[in-house]
This record gives C-alpha cells, structure tokens and sequence, in this order.
C-alpha cells in the first residue's frame, strides 16, 4: 500500500514538478513535463480519499465537501515544500501536489535580463509577472521579492493563496499573509496592507475588478506592487486589466495604467534539450511612447515597440524563444509551436540553417 511520504520522497528526489493522483490510475510524477506513472498499483477511491487525509487538515477536509476543491500549503518535514490543490471529480477524491523548490533562484538562474533589476528599485508602479499555469510565475516573483529583500531597506507585505516561498527577514522587513488564513480576500488585503506602512506589495493574483482596482491605486499611491495574470503577451495583459472595468470607466483605467505600469513580463515554460526546463520571456518596459499608446487605445502597437526597444531591456518572446533555439536549448517544434509569428520565425530558423552550412 503507497504512502503520501513515498510519493513525495521519490518527487523530491527525481526533482519532479508535480504529483498527480486519481482514480484508476497509480501515481504519476510530471517529469521534465512528461506524466511518468510510479509503479503500476491503480489507485481506488478509498487509496485517494486515504492519501487525501493524511495530509487535509479537517477545516479543509469540510471545505472540500462544502466547495468541491480546496488548495492549500503542505511541509514534508524539513524537506521540502509543496501546494497542494484537492478537488472532488465523479464524486470521488483527486490531487496534485506542487513541488515548490527550496532555493530561490537568481535572474541568471531564472534568464532574466539583469538590467531588470533597476525597475525593482523604483519607489512605486506595477510591475506585473505574466502567463499561463505552470509556468514559473511564482518562482519568477519569489526572485524578485528576494532581490528586493536582500537590497533594499523597505517593508515588503505579499498577499498569497497558498504561501509557497517561505521568506526570511533580510536587509528588508517582510510579512507574508496567506487568502483564507490571515486575509479573507486579496482585495481587503491591499486595502489593509496599505496602513502596514508598506514599500512593496505582492499580489499572488489579479482575480477580479476589486483586486485590480486596489492593486493599481496601491501603484500610484506610492507603492511597488508586483502581481500576476494569466496572459500570454504585454498587450493581452493591457487589455485584460482595462477589459475588467465597466464600459464607463475604461478611459480613466486606461490614463491609471499608462502612469502606473513599469514593466510586464511574459513567460512560457519548455522542455530544455537534454532534460530540464528553460523558460522564454516577452519583457515590455514602460517608455513614452507605451504610455501614448495605452491612453490612445493602440495597444496592439505595443509589440512594435517591444521590437524596437532592446536598449530599455525589452525583447519579444519570438526573439527570446529563437535565440534558445539557436543556442541548441529547445525543439524546433517547441520554438514553432510556442512563437507568436510562424512565419517569420521559420524564416529566420532557414536563416540561421544556411549559415551553419556556409
């Protein structure tokens, strides 16, 4: 009979991403983004409602019954940390366990332009880190969070559903508060972080309008705040945010975020040639002229700009995910199933094939 601590002590040990049990099937662990089945004993419901409470608080047992789902923050000891997300599906129990990585990363380790950094020192703007599930959003804004911990002296407050990255005080004073444990929703949070006199804010997610609403008045009111969204390019991300707000306010959102937007970052997860992951970035740094065209409704200019504005530390995610493939990092059919523009990446990619053979 498996164990909750098998599952998690072969994860830590494979380094795997994540752990995801269900009904009718064993155990499998996502391996450099590949589901690898452990073992060959097929889980029954009383194996997933077994291995479910041996690590679900009962608070959290009832929340599932009463909601259908429960996500939540989960130690293996000293070992490791993981988030857990607990759902009911055909009545039965399922899971999948996040592992999150002990060591924070630097830009380096992450491929982050370091030239970044100096947006981090700004005394207030939004600075939003952006993509689909999966793809090292967190890991990305836990970087950062600890860039600015260990160089700033500031009070740094993240609001997080669950806490994944445990932070320690360093040259800054940090208070992590997680939704449904310390704070009831992510909006009342920024609200009430604002008399925590603090310099920055995390905001683990954008979710709805109040949300978005606090985020961006906590930006211009004197504040760094970082936050998410899951999209996939800076315009989309523009236009998520103004989209949010009723027909009758998206003029004034869009003067707020043309002020209040410092950089956006857009990223994808791949699988990494010879094993591993790698991630490609779209980086848009805020300039004159983005704020022109947020104000003016030319947001699908935005990535014209980004083309152009290498020097500001900008690049599109087309340029981030040729140059992996020329290097030798990623697939081809990765780097044409991910770009934005096939064409013209093919393109370049015969380009780059004539030269190797000249």
């Amino acid at each position: 009979m498996i164990e909750i601590s098998d599952l998690l002590a072969i994860c830590v040990e494979r380094n795997a991403s994540d752990i995801h049990i269900a009904v009718g099937r064993a155990p499998s662990l996502r391996d450099n983004g590949i589901l690898d089945p452990i073992g060959d004993e097929v889980l029954t419901p009383e194996d997933t409602e077994r291995l479910m409470k041996s690590i679900t608080s009962d608070d959290y047992q009832q929340k599932i019954n009463e909601q259908g789902g429960v996500d939540f923050g989960f130690a293996f000891g000293d070992v490791a940390r993981f988030r857990v997300s607990v759902f009911k599906q055909k009545g039965v129990y399922g899971m999948v366990l996040r592992l999150i990585p002990s060591k924070l990363l630097t830009f380096e380790e992450i491929g982050l332009n370091p030239s970044l950094k100096e947006l981090l020192h700004r005394p207030r703007g939004l600075v939003m880190v952006t993509g689909p599930t999966g793809c090292g959003k967190t890991t990305t804004l836990a970087s950062m969070i600890d860039y600015i911990n260990l160089n700033r002296d500031c009070h740094i407050v993240t609001i997080e559903d669950p806490i994944e990255y445990y932070h320690e005080h360093k040259r800054g004073i940090i208070n992590q508060r997680e939704l449904h444990v310390d704070v009831p929703s992510f909006s009342e949070a920024i609200i009430k972080a604002l008399r925590m006199d603090p310099d920055v804010i995390l905001v683990g997610e954008m979710r709805d309008l109040a949300t978005i609403e606090a985020a961006v008045m906590a930006a211009e009111t004197g504040h760094l705040v970082l936050a998410t969204l899951h999209t996939t390019s800076a315009a989309q991300t523009v236009d998520r945010i103004i989209q949010v707000f009723p027909v009758d306010q998206q003029d004034q959102i869009r003067t707020q975020l043309s002020t209040s937007i410092v950089a956006i970052i857009c990223q994808q997860l791949l699988v990494k040639e010879g094993g591993g992951r790698i991630a490609a970035f779209e980086i848009m740094v805020s300039t004159p002229s983005i704020q022109n065209l947020i104000r003016d409704k030319k947001t699908f200019r935005i990535t014209s700009d980004i083309q152009t504005g290498a020097k500001y530390g900008m690049q599109t995610l087309d340029t981030s995910l040729f140059n992996h493939y020329a290097n030798g990092l990623i697939s081809y059919d990765d780097t044409m199933a991910r770009c934005f523009d096939p064409e013209t990446m093919y393109q370049k990619i015969e380009g780059l094939s004539s030269g190797k053979k000249k």
